[in-house]
């Protein structure tokens, strides 16, 4: 799976407006008489926006090519991942903070002792 600024940035344009739609159109039958089993596929649904749009959003933070995530932006000239380990050794965790305001983003470091991360060639 490759990915690149252009359509990551597109992608987080477009996710506000297809959960928008998504909740005005939104259709639930229900009879009153059962669960509502509409309602929580909707609900399931609905979080997989939330999902989409923080999965952009790191993944247009991660200036690089490392393991499944692949920038063509940040690749060698042959086609292999590039890595930029001075930059991008951390965990990273979103902190929700609201549906009006963008999620911060906390970086904890990683220290490796017995091994250090390497560039994976699939040639």
């Amino acid at each position: 799976m490759a990915r690149n600024e252009r359509g990551l940035t597109r992608a987080l344009e477009r996710i506000p407006e297809l959960r928008s739609a998504f909740w005005q159109d939104l259709r639930l039958p229900d009879t009153g008489q059962e669960l509502n089993e509409s309602l929580e596929r909707a609900g399931r649904l609905a979080d997989y926006y939330e999902l989409a749009e923080l999965m952009c959003r790191d993944a247009l933070e991660r200036r690089e090519s490392c393991g499944a995530h692949f920038r063509e932006e940040h690749q060698t000239p042959d086609g292999e991942a590039k890595r930029d380990d001075k930059h991008f050794v951390h965990v990273s965790v979103w902190e929700h903070r609201g549906d009006e305001v963008p999620p911060a983003l906390h970086k904890e470091p990683l220290m490796f002792e017995t091994v250090t991360p390497e560039t994976r060639s699939y040639k």
